[in-house]
Parts: structure tokens; C-alpha cells; sequence
């Protein structure tokens, strides 16, 4: 370990102790979170809406307020984006992210309050560098520089009350000029909204310096690398920084990718850490490199509640808090937040591994799943499903998608999956076979509707060509580090634009 960073490391350990202590009184702490939350909104327009004043238990706040989605805080996001303060949260906000959730067009502001800035995100990426650092004592973490690959929203003035650029943007944009120091490329070109642009310059910028850590999105960041060896020549990005420890990565599954990344950085001392961080909150983070699980943060100014994905379509859903969570069971998330979001459904679904401590994975989104034939696949069965059948075969997946296909025979269809490798199968039957057994023997609702094809025959998958979904997402002005593919879908828009421009 370097001079400097044992010298910090204290910091880290102190705060390492606070998560560990935190683990044996979640839920206490969650009430905690939620108690404070309350109080210090009373006095806002949402809180004397709702007469927080008068709450004192976790029941009555279930029951006062209504979960919450975009369109029902919206008219209050538009008078803060006019000036207009003490609304939804106390203190006054400025700063708004811009999210366009997948690839959908509409675009959504969520305020970027002081608190959630401090004591949420900026939060979850110091607990992110001490788990790192409990986890691999031997790092020289600080004594090289790090390199964060943010989104292609850069901050600008919405007008003269409000500025707004993605998550990554914000955040950047207001680090502390210590951590900048620590950091490549400069701001002027991490903040470039250009794209393509972009990468250009990181690669200019950064391919001849000390890089040791890499944080962002893994499918961006593999177009980060893939030109970074195209500029040197180099075979692995390990060639190219032999110092490199650790991937920050997040925004995405992991499993698709991780054997690219084993090939393109073939470093022994290379580790990879998840955390969700996503534009309302800072979620998750790594706390075991050998297991995927994320620990659940139990003290950024959030309160967590959750509704089983088997009640998600009812009028009236059940909705419980952390202490009532079961493991193996997917659950929409719900937040409660310092920048003031309430009982407000994020989208994305999770699954707990452990109550002690409160681990989980994401498992995809509310709205990107399959279930045309009462199959309930989600993004976790389909990442893991490929993952599997790479492994069996030396495929490499780069993007996909998969939506349903309504056929042919009367009460039979099935899954058409839209793959890009970057390495192929040499069969593409195997394939699909390997896919289809591993995704029965992980989703038993997908193994009943396959039995004898009697509901859901074998799926299809159709090569695609290279660079078509960077194509697609050019096409809708959708390239940067936070725009996403829709993996899974109901419907077939997504599947029907990339095959007509597979064409």
C-alpha cells in the first residue's frame, strides 16, 4: 500500500465500522431515516398537503400518501425548474438530473437537492472506496488516478432559477477540487456532450497516463477501452495501464460483459465492484467481491419500501418496508428521499439474497420484462441465461434485446432474442438451446410454458450485425454513458426498429 493511501485509510476504516454497526440495527435505522425525512419536511408545501406534523408511525404515512410516479410529481418539478422553492423538499434546489429512463423520449428533471447530493451520492462513493479498500488492503488506490466515464448530458442553464445535465454530469460538475486533483480527464472534456467527441478526447487525454480505477457503465466503458487499444495498438488494456485495480461499474448487468472484460484486462490484481447509483438515489454497493450482492445503504437520507412483482398489475398493491422483505422474491422498488421523492417508484425490480445483512441484485425493471405467456422472464434470467450459454460455447454478447413473437398456431408464440456478439457461436443452435435449458432451470413460471412447447415454443434468436444498436441509439440521440438498451420488452417496438435497420 502507497504512503498516501494508508494515510486516509483511517477515514475509510472508521466509516467501515459504522456500516458494520448499521447491519445489526437496520431496521431501526430505517425508521430512523424515516422519522427525519418527516420532520424536516413538515413545514413544505408536500408536507402540509399531507400534515406531516401529525405522523408518528410508519402505518400512518403508508396510508396518507399514495406511491408516487414521474407524472405525479411532475407539475411540482416544473414550478421548481421556474424558482419556486419549499415544495416538495426544505431547502432550495438548483441542480435537477436529466433522465431519459431507456430510450424513450421523454425526458425527466429530478431534483438534485444539497442532501441528496452529500449525504446520498457523494456518500455512497466514499462507502464505495471503503469497502473496496476493507476488501483488498494491498490496494495503492490514491496514488494513481481514476478515471469516471459520465453520461452525454452536460450541465447548462435552464434558465436562471435551474441547471440541469445527467446524474454523472451534476455530480462532476460540483466535486470537490481535492478529488479533480485525483482525476482524468480534466472537466472540460469529461463534461463534453458530443459523444463521439468524447471518447476521442478521454482516449488523447488519458491513454499515456497512471490509471488504477475506471468507474462507469460497462457497455459505454467497453467503447472507452476498444478505442483506447485502437489508438495504441496495445492487445489489453493491461498493456495499456499496468497499474489498473478496479472497475466501478453500475447502470447495467455486469454478466454479459464479464468475459469480454477478462479478456481485455487480463490482469490477476483486476477487480470489478457494483454499485447503484442511480439519478434518485444511491441504492447498492459491492461490500463482497466474491459476491455479486449489493449491500443495501441504510443511511442516505432513504427510506425503502417494496411491492411484490406479483401484485404490481393491482389497483390497491400490498407495500411493505425493508423488515418485512423475504429473500428470492422480486419486488418493485419504492424510495423515500432527502431530495424530496415520496413513496416514489423508481422502476427497476430487485431481489434480496440475505436479510443479515440486507443483500440484493437487481433484477430488471418494472416495465422490461416478459410475460406475454404468463412466463415472468426477467432481465436477471436473461443476463444470467446468456451468461451461461457463452460460457458453454466462447460466445461473447455485446448488446440484445428480446421481445415476444405471437405466431403462426393458435395459442403458441415465442421469444425472438435480437443478439450482437462480438464473437459468435459456432452454432447459433447450440446456442439458443444452452439459453432455453438454463432459462427453464432458472424460471420455473418459463419451464411450465416450455413444457412440450404447449404455451411458449423454443425461442429464435437472430444475429444482428456489428453496430447496429450503436446505431439505433445514434439514431435517437441516445449515445452516452447513461442511455441504455431495453433488454426485455411486452411489446415489439424496440425489436421491430433495430430488425428494419438490421436490414
Amino acid at each position: 500500500m502507497d504512503f498516501l493511501t494508508k494515510a486516509v485509510l483511517p477515514f475509510f476504516r472508521y466509516r467501515l465500522k459504522q456500516i458494520e454497526s448499521h447491519v445489526m440495527c437496520a431496521d431501526a435505522v430505517q425508521q430512523r431515516q424515516l422519522s427525519n425525512l418527516i420532520e424536516s419536511a413538515r413545514n413544505t408545501e408536500w408536507g402540509k398537503k399531507y400534515d406531516y406534523k401529525s405522523i408518528r408511525t410508519y402505518e400512518t404515512f403508508q396510508q396518507r400518501i399514495p406511491i408516487q410516479q414521474y407524472d405525479d410529481i411532475k407539475p411540482y418539478v416544473e414550478r421548481m425548474l421556474q424558482g419556486e422553492q419549499g415544495l416538495i423538499c426544505p431547502t432550495a434546489v438548483k441542480w435537477f438530473a436529466k433522465s431519459s429512463g431507456t430510450t424513450n423520449d421523454k425526458s425527466k428533471f429530478l431534483p438534485v437537492s444539497k442532501e441528496i447530493l452529500w449525504k446520498c451520492h457523494y456518500k455512497g462513493g466514499f462507502d464505495a472506496v471503503a469497502l473496496y479498500l476493507g476488501n483488498n488492503p494491498s490496494s495503492n488506490f490514491f496514488s494513481r488516478k481514476g478515471l469516471i466515464l459520465g453520461g452525454s448530458h452536460k450541465p447548462v442553464a435552464l434558465n436562471q432559477h435551474a441547471h440541469c445535465g445527467d446524474l454523472s454530469a451534476v455530480l462532476l460538475q460540483q466535486l470537490n477540487p481535492l478529488v479533480n486533483l485525483m482525476r482524468v480527464p480534466p472537466k472540460r472534456i469529461i463534461l463534453m456532450d458530443e459523444w463521439e467527441s468524447k471518447i476521442k478526447a478521454i482516449v488523447d487525454y488519458t491513454w499515456n497516463k497512471d490509471v488504477n480505477s475506471i468507474s462507469g457503465v460497462p457497455s459505454w466503458m467497453l467503447v472507452l477501452i476498444k478505442a483506447i487499444l485502437e489508438r495504441t495498438g496495445a492487445e489489453t488494456l493491461s498493456d495499456v495501464w499496468p497499474n489498473l485495480e478496479v472497475f466501478f461499474h453500475g447502470g447495467i448487468s455486469f454478466s454479459p460483459y464479464r468475459a469480454q472484460y477478462k479478456a481485455l484486462i487480463p490482469s490477476e490484481k483486476m477487480h470489478y465492484v457494483e454499485t447503484y447509483n442511480a439519478s434518485e438515489g444511491f441504492f447498492g454497493i459491492q461490500g463482497d467481491l466474491s459476491d455479486p450482492a449489493m449491500l443495501l445503504t441504510l443511511d442516505y437520507g432513504i427510506f425503502y419500501e417494496f411491492i411484490p412483482m406479483s401484485e404490481i398489475e393491482k389497483e390497491n398493491p400490498t407495500v411493505i418496508p425493508l423488515e418485512d422483505v423475504q429473500t428470492d422474491t422480486n419486488y418493485a422498488l419504492i424510495i423515500t428521499t432527502c431530495g424530496g421523492l415520496w413513496r416514489y417508484m423508481i422502476g427497476d425490480t430487485i431481489r434480496f439474497t440475505s436479510r443479515n445483512p440486507y443483500k440484493f441484485i437487481i433484477t430488471g425493471r418494472t416495465k422490461h420484462f416478459i410475460n406475454a405467456f404468463g412466463e415472468e422472464l426477467m432481465v436477471d434470467n436473461a443476463d444470467k441465461g446468456l451468461a451461461r450459454a457463452c460460457e458453454l460455447t466462447g460466445a461473447k454478447v455485446k448488446e440484445y434485446t428480446a421481445a415476444p413473437l405471437f405466431m403462426l398456431n393458435a395459442g403458441h408464440g415465442r421469444h425472438q432474442w435480437f443478439i450482437e456478439f462480438e464473437h459468435a457461436p459456432e452454432s447459433l443452435d447450440e446456442f439458443t438451446k444452452i439459453l432455453d435449458d438454463t432459462l427453464q432451470k432458472l424460471n420455473s413460471d418459463y419451464e411450465a410454458k416450455r413444457y412440450r412447447g404447449m404455451s411458449l415454443l423454443s425461442p429464435e434468436i437472430i444475429q444482428a450485425r456489428e453496430g447496429v444498436f450503436y446505431e439505433w441509439l445514434k439514431e435517437k440521440g441516445k449515445l452516452g454513458g447513461q442511455h441504455k438498451i431495453p433488454r426485455l420488452s411486452n411489446q415489439r417496438t424496440y425489436i421491430e426498429e433495430l430488425l428494419e435497420l438490421n436490414k
